[in-house]
Parts: structure tokens; C-alpha cells; sequence
């Protein structure tokens, strides 16, 4: 269920952030909640250890809603390793 929330942040930075996620394809709504998703998942997982680069990639690729890794794997093996 979705919960309407009111912020307050600068003008300047809530256009840039809009620009930004359209030119990802995505909603400033939708980045903001999974930036929260991600910051409260982290607490859950303290026993990981992420390096810095790892975390800055953190929700940089965002997978097709019909995208499937094992077939997309599978795929990527048969080509590595045909004759």
C-alpha cells in the first residue's frame, strides 16, 4: 500500500533530482523509496561487508521487469564456451 509523504527540499535540488530520474526512466518517488528500501536494508545486513565501490553502484542498473538471469546466463555460457 502506498502512503502519500510531504518533504521539504530545495527548489533547485527536487528539479535536478525530476531531470535526473527521467533521464533514467524512472520516478523521483520511485528513486526515493528505494533509496530508503536500501538505507533500512542495510541495518538488517550489518554482518556484510560492501566496499565503498560496491555501494556507490548500489541501484545504478535496473534490470527489465521480464528479465531473467538464468536464462540471460545461460545464454552468456553457451556463447562463451560453443565451438
Amino acid at each position: 500500500m502506498s502512503t502519500k509523504l510531504t518533504l521539504t527540499i530545495k527548489q533547485d535540488v527536487i528539479s535536478q533530482a525530476k531531470k535526473y530520474a527521467k533521464d533514467k526512466g524512472s520516478s523521483l518517488s520511485e528513486m526515493i523509496e528505494n533509496y530508503l528500501k536500501a538505507l533500512t536494508s542495510q541495518e538488517e545486513n550489518t554482518n556484510l561487508d560492501i566496499t565503498p565501490m560496491m555501494k556507490s553502484l548500489k541501484g545504478s542498473f535496473q534490470a527489465p521487469k521480464n528479465f531473467n538471469y538464468k536464462t540471460e546466463l545461460s545464454k552468456a555460457l553457451n556463447n562463451k564456451y560453443a565451438k
